[in-house]
C-alpha cells in the first residue's frame, strides 16, 4: 500500500452518489422500534430478608 502526501490527499474531492432508485419504487424510510425491560423483585417479610431481581430487556427493529 503507498502512502499519500499531504498536498496528495488536500486534492481529494467528494461528492454525494445518486439516491439507489431501483431499490427506493416508493420513496418510503420507517422504522418500528418495540422495548422491553421488566424486572421483578421479590423480598420476604422476614428480619434480614434480601431481594433479588432478574432483570430481562430486548429491543426489536424492524426498518423498510
Amino acid at each position: 500500500m503507498t502512502t499519500l502526501s499531504i498536498d496528495e490527499l488536500c486534492t481529494e474531492t467528494a461528492e454525494l452518489l445518486p439516491t439507489r432508485e431501483t431499490l427506493d419504487f416508493i420513496h418510503v424510510n420507517w422504522a418500528n422500534v418495540w422495548a422491553n425491560n421488566s424486572a421483578l423483585a421479590v423480598n420476604a417479610a422476614s428480619i434480614f430478608a434480601n431481594a433479588q431481581a432478574a432483570a430481562y430487556q430486548q429491543v426489536n427493529t424492524l426498518q423498510g
